[in-house]
């Protein structure tokens, strides 16, 4: 219903807004207009809801000629004004305040402020260009986007974002400096009602929960031709443009990482990270959007939070918790209800959590790092799958348990189970296992990395599943050869140890092995699985003394001795770790977090984010205390009793896999130039190279080339002191 207020003739106050801003501390410093200047302004067509101008406050430097057509409500604070021009690409305009409607506003110096059709409740930065906006407003009670109350709000006023399931089982609260790793904890680990209490607490901690808010545009702020931008606080060096609508919303932006907002844009209850880019008719709401991240062409966001470096078009995601690194680009993907752990990529066609199994949309999706679903891929809830899964093309009726990490998955036509090869990227995939961890990281445009991202695909969150895959697989062999192999049943040895026996000594065995838990109903068929197994422990391998060495580097030891050894055991040994929003830590180091939240000594998010930086400073002696022990597991022995033969077999299967690495990634891309049917499209072969590129000019593989020869020069030396 709207109201009529009668306009008193010398009344000070907005036509319908909040007397507190500006505030005497925002007028201090600055004077009434003489009496030319207010004859000046009334000359060029200006009005006041005050008969004697006493609302306006200016400084010494003000010319009132360059304020035109202007009506002011309230109190108005005007900081230098001197005639100038500010220019932004094409858009130049002189500074100064014209045809434009102002209630409760300061200004910075130098601003252009024109054809505004409605302005009230802000603060204006300096040398912020404002261009034909229709309306331009904030309440007293706004939070921009933070899930905050204010004095007297009823707890339903808080806005909650239901990530990672549809029936809000998993909400988490926004607060600007939010991360994926603070997403991840609080929506995932909710059986402890204090923890989910204390997070609470945490992101009301700088809450005065005072009905005093006011707009906020930054300096250097460009905003043009956009319809509404109501409740907003718009940082520093953010240029919007032809957006629709924007509400309740944070632009985090610096001179740095600037921020962009483009045409037809609506963004309501969220907040936009540094340096990130929305476009074209996207629409977001109820979201969080990291650093450098890119949405547009009619993407639509609800209930989400994306992660860094990602980027999003043409498709739609509700209700999701995503990681960093993350790539849907296609008009007909869609991903709902799901927690994707970062360096994803959806296919076309992908329809992910489309296909609920109970009698409510509580179903959900979990799926590791490096997740790769085919082209019109569609999977049911609930399924979860291990990092870097390859999905093949199809129609999964049934809910999955992929456990096996970097495998392809795939549907047969004359079957109902489905088709798992364990260690396929290993095998036939290598040039995207050696090219993921240069790509993301050279794609990470960051110039303040608040959420530590781990970007190996060989990492002890994903060493983990392959160590749990390698005992699967032992599991599933000891039931194949009971039910298949008479010698085998007859033996009274260690079942379990007797079928990994049989697996480092039949590394070709043609075998299929059946695992119920991978799908319902039908199970799976694990293909390829003592070859899978092979590729597994040498990769595994791999990793270990990568890590070893990494270390010895650090430490300037070209070759490891024992007392190295003995130095690296004094490091605490974590077993168990998480992907924490793209951070790879500890169980129990989260645990310990916990245990200092629910305590009060972590009383706000930024030392909940002082953790996290502890932990990565920390990080690469963790992994390396690891590496360790993972020998010891793959060896069944501890490192004392490693022999010589040992250590030669270790660094053997690490060779193979440095130089296949390499030698895959040729073969791989020789292929764009050398199959017949890569070259039909061409008249010849040079305008082939021209579009392709010629091999050898190939940065990426020159760079491989280099770092394999460097790791295999390293190898060579590293432990010559222990095989002797």
């Amino acid at each position: 219903m709207i109201t009529v207020t009668p306009r008193k003739a010398h009344s000070a106050d907005p036509v319908g807004g909040y007397s507190f801003f500006p505030s005497d501390e925002q007028t201090a410093g600055h004077r009434h207009l003489s009496a030319s200047e207010i004859a000046i302004l009334k000359e060029n067509d200006n009005t006041s809801s005050s008969s004697d101008w006493s609302n306006i406050f200016v400084t010494d430097e003000f010319d009132p000629s360059l304020i035109q057509d202007c009506d002011f409500s309230g109190t108005v604070v005007i900081n230098r004004l001197l005639a100038s021009t500010l220019k932004y690409h094409d858009l130049e305009l002189e500074t100064g305040l014209y045809h434009s409607k102002i209630s409760c506003c300061t200004f910075g110096d130098d601003v252009a402020v024109r054809n505004v059709t409605y302005l009230s409740n802000y603060a204006i930065g300096s040398r912020v260009m404002l261009f034909n906006i229709q309306e331009m407003s904030c309440t007293n009670h706004s939070k921009f986007g933070v899930g905050v109350l204010k004095e007297g709000e009823p707890e339903e006023n808080r806005i909650w974002i239901g990530v990672a399931n549809e029936n809000d089982g998993r909400r988490i609260l926004p607060f600007e400096s939010m991360l994926p790793a603070d997403a991840f904890m609080w929506s995932h680990y909710r059986d402890d009602q204090n923890l989910l209490d204390r997070f609470v607490e945490l992101t009301e901690h700088d809450n005065s929960g005072k009905l005093d808010t006011h707009g906020i545009v930054e300096d250097d702020v460009i905003i043009k031709n956009t319809s509404l931008i109501k409740d907003a606080k718009i940082c520093r060096a953010a240029y919007i443009k032809g957006a629709f609508k924007l509400k309740n919303i944070t632009v985090r932006s610096s001179e740095e990482e600037p921020s962009q907002i483009g045409e037809g844009v609506e963004m309501v209850n969220g907040i936009l990270g540094f340096g990130s880019k929305v476009f074209y008719q996207a629409i977001a709401v109820r979201f969080v959007i990291g650093r450098n991240c890119q949405l547009k062409y009619g993407a639509r966001v609800l209930n989400t939070v994306l992660g860094d470096n990602s980027t999003v078009s043409c498709c739609e995601l509700l209700n999701n918790l995503v990681f960093p690194f993350h790539e849907q680009h296609h008009n007909s993907s869609f991903l709902i209800a799901s927690t994707i752990m970062g360096q994803s990529n959806i296919a076309s066609g992908a329809t992910i959590g489309s296909n609920h199994n109970s009698r409510s949309p509580d179903g959900e999706i979990i799926a590791g790092r490096g997740f790769w679903p085919g082209l019109c891929s569609d999977f049911k809830h609930n399924s979860k799958f291990a990092s870097f899964t390859l999905v093949s093309k199809g129609s999964y009726q049934c809910e999955l348990n992929i456990t096996y990490p970097f495998s392809l998955v795939s549907i047969d036509s004359t079957e109902q189970a489905i088709h798992i090869m364990p260690a396929y990227w290993f095998q036939y995939n290598m040039f995207a296992i050696a090219r993921n961890n240069s790509k993301f990281q050279k794609r990470d445009k960051r110039v303040i990395k608040e959420q530590h991202i781990e970007t190996d695909p060989l990492a002890p969150d994903t060493i983990q599943e392959i160590l749990a895959a390698l005992d699967r697989i032992i599991l599933l062999t000891a039931h194949e050869l009971e039910d298949n192999d008479k010698w085998f049943a007859r033996e009274e040895k260690d079942r379990f140890q007797s079928a990994k026996d049989y697996l480092h000594h039949n590394p070709e065995a043609d075998l299929i092995l059946k695992d119920h838990e991978s799908m319902k109903r039908y199970g799976a068929k694990i293909l390829k699985p003592a070859q899978g197994y092979r590729e597994y422990r040498k990769v595994t391998k791999y990793f270990a003394v990568k890590a070893l060495s990494a270390w010895a580097e650090r430490a300037g030891a070209a070759s490891l001795e024992k007392a190295h050894f003995a130095e690296i055991e004094k490091i605490p040994l974590y077993t168990s770790w998480v992907n924490l929003g793209g951070q790879v830590i500890p169980e129990e180091k989260l645990k310990e977090l916990f245990a200092a939240i629910k305590a009060g000594k972590i009383n706000c998010w930024n030392e909940v984010h002082a953790f996290y930086d502890e932990c990565d400073a920390s990080y690469c002696c963790w992994k390396t205390r690891y590496a360790l022990w993972v020998l010891e597991q793959l060896y069944s022995r501890p490192l004392a009793e490693f022999t010589p033969a040992v250590w030669n077999d270790i660094r053997v299967d690490v060779t193979a896999v440095s130089d296949y690495m390499y030698e895959n990634s040729i073969v791989s891309r020789e292929k764009d130039y050398s199959d017949y049917f890569r070259s039909i499209t061409y008249r010849n072969e040079e305008e082939m190279l021209a579009v392709v590129g010629r091999l050898e000019e190939n940065s990426f593989l020159k760079e491989l080339k280099k770092t394999t020869a460097d790791f295999d020069s390293r190898l060579e030396v590293l432990f010559e002191k222990l095989d002797k």
